[in-house]
């Protein structure tokens, strides 16, 4: 009998590749890609200058970071803590307005907080005005404070500013512990007094850990604030080496040292949750109970948690709005801020499009292949948001310019035109620098909402004849579009208030609302910046909302 198999093919193994996987991957290749480049570019010969740099510029940029970081991440872990800890624990007149006000900061970013207070407390500045008169002096000459262009002054504004991050895990895990365990504390003898030390701080040390963490690592990020106040960071240190002394090579040396801090914050932060685990029992789980307070008690609490509102959010505020209104009255509404507000909606409405179709598909991708390499995908996409942006800015300049050259130059080889730059001069390069920077707060999101639909749903999908497209549509795209939208919203006012990733890859003649006050409170004209700060601050708002009616829902 002869054999019909006889010259056939083997069989091919039935692979499908799927392409939400390959998006992802892709998405998380491109955001590694900056990463990559700056460590390529590291490697180059800088010659003599990157001695220079080594010996007179690097450590004292590197001590002034150390200090700040030091400085700043004590100020937020204690206000943030102890500010959580008195809404948690305490019942008082008030406490309600305190609970959600106590986010606001988050709606300044620190370069307007720092632009603020450089002309409030400056010494012809209304605080210091009023001390010399209570003081009776009449003349600066004669009395003033000590100058906020200072360590002090930025380790104040970036603690008052960052205190939120501490103050919202924190409180997260306040309201997680059960009453009975305070209850058994109690009955082991622990004083009521001796609970938040004894018991509420060694369980909260995990939370407040990450807290610090994040608030140190948008530390890292600033570029405008630290400039105002006199403060020399490694971030300055990169944008001069690569700016004014057009010395790419070593700026990514310099960023390079910046990206170790960055994974030594990482490490101290796992190191610091480290056996730290706390379970309850769900079944008789009861929320700890707050204990009222009346008369001076509740004056004092009241005072402890409106303190950080006043600092962190009023005073700047009512300083912006008062600025704003003498600069309406006296010139109006200047083009350039028009065309300021224009240019900073249309690219951050643009980026969060972006962003959130690619966090989507990271984001979904690691749903339908749970455990799987999809998953990596979807964290190595996520480490751009631990990159400060000025980094970032300079891992993407290279490929996007090397990409535009080649480009250019095959233009030119075919039409006999010059080629221009499509992506540095159009500001996709800006929009790839929010990308990698902003994609993990819609990845994170997206697949938060995505976690809370049951795979029940998939399948009952797929029984009734629907594709895995029209259960796309017509299941999960419902159902997690208020995921959709609160990413969206804190990607749109991440994008807007970016200044580091904004100020180094913009096309020409580009400003942003924040370029635009970054410009004129570097020229002391604080006037002309006040609407564009306020305008920042009015819209940084919207995602603090969301967030205060979140953590409300959640209770």
């Amino acid at each position: 009998m002869a054999d019909h198999t006889a010259g056939r093919l083997p069989a091919r193994p039935n692979i499908r590749i799927s392409l939400w996987a390959v998006v992802a991957g892709v998405t998380a290749a491109f955001a590694l890609l900056p990463i990559a480049a700056i460590a390529f570019i590291a490697l180059a010969d800088t010659g003599s200058l990157w001695g220079h740099v080594l010996a007179h510029v690097l450590p004292q940029a590197a001590w002034n970071t150390f200090v700040l970081l030091v400085g700043s991440g004590i100020i937020a872990m204690l206000v943030g803590t102890g500010a959580a800890w008195i809404v948690s624990a305490y019942d008082f007149r008030g406490r309600g307005v305190l609970e959600w006000a106590l986010l606001l900061p988050l709606a300044v970013p620190a370069y307007i907080m720092a632009y603020a207070y450089l002309d409030i407390l400056s010494p012809l500045g209304p605080v210091q005005g009023v001390v010399r008169w209570v003081l009776g002096y009449s003349s600066p000459r004669e009395f003033r404070l000590p100058d906020i262009r200072s360590m002090w002054g930025a380790i104040l504004v970036f603690g008052f500013v960052l205190y939120p991050y501490v103050y919202l895990t924190a409180r997260a895990m306040f309201l997680a512990q059960t009453a009975n365990v305070v209850e058994a504390a109690r009955t082991l003898g622990v004083p009521r007094s001796g609970i938040f030390w004894r018991v509420a701080l060694p369980m909260a040390r995990p939370a407040i850990a990450v807290g610090v963490s994040l608030a140190l690592m948008e530390v890292l990020n600033d570029v405008g604030a630290s400039q105002f106040l006199g403060v020399r960071t490694m971030t300055a240190a990169v944008y001069t080496t690569w700016i004014v002394r057009t010395d790419l090579a070593g700026a990514s040396q310099i960023a390079m040292g910046m990206l170790a801090m960055v994974l030594a914050l990482v490490m101290l932060e796992r190191w610091a949750r480290r056996d730290q685990r706390f379970a309850a029992n769900a079944q008789s789980s009861r929320s700890m109970p707050r204990q009222p307070l009346k008369g001076l008690p509740a004056l004092i609490a009241l005072a402890l948690g409106a303190a950080p509102i006043l600092i962190g959010f009023a005073g700047p505020a009512l300083y912006l709005i008062v600025a704003a209104v003498k600069r309406l009255e006296f010139a109006g509404l200047s083009a350039s801020l028009v065309r300021a507000t224009v240019n900073t909606v249309s690219m951050s409405a643009m980026a969060t499009l972006v962003i959130l179709v690619l966090g989507f598909a990271v984001a979904y991708a690691a749903r339908l292949h749970a455990g799987g390499w999809s998953a990596t995908a979807m964290r190595v996409a996520s480490l751009g948001y631990a990159v400060p942006g000025t980094v970032l800015a300079i891992g993407i300049l290279v490929p996007v310019a090397a990409f535009d050259r080649t480009l250019s130059s095959q233009w030119q080889s075919l039409t006999g035109l010059p080629g221009g730059l499509l992506l540095l001069g159009s500001g996709a390069a800006l929009v790839y620098a929010y990308a990698a920077r902003f994609l993990a707060i819609s990845a994170g999101g997206i697949d938060a909402g995505l976690s809370r639909i049951p795979p029940a749903f998939d399948h009952a999908s797929r029984t009734l004849g629907q594709s895995s497209t029209g259960t796309l549509l017509r299941v999960h795209l419902p159902l997690s579009r208020p995921a959709l939208t609160a990413a969206g919203l804190l990607v749109f006012v991440d994008c807007m208030k970016e200044l580091p990733a904004t100020l180094l890859l913009r096309p020409l003649n580009f400003e942003s609302l924040a370029t635009l006050l970054y410009g004129e409170a570097a020229r002391g004209t604080y006037e002309d910046a006040a609407l564009a700060a306020l305008i920042i601050v009015a819209i940084g708002i919207l995602p603090v909302i969301l967030l205060a009616h979140t953590s409300r829902s959640v209770r």
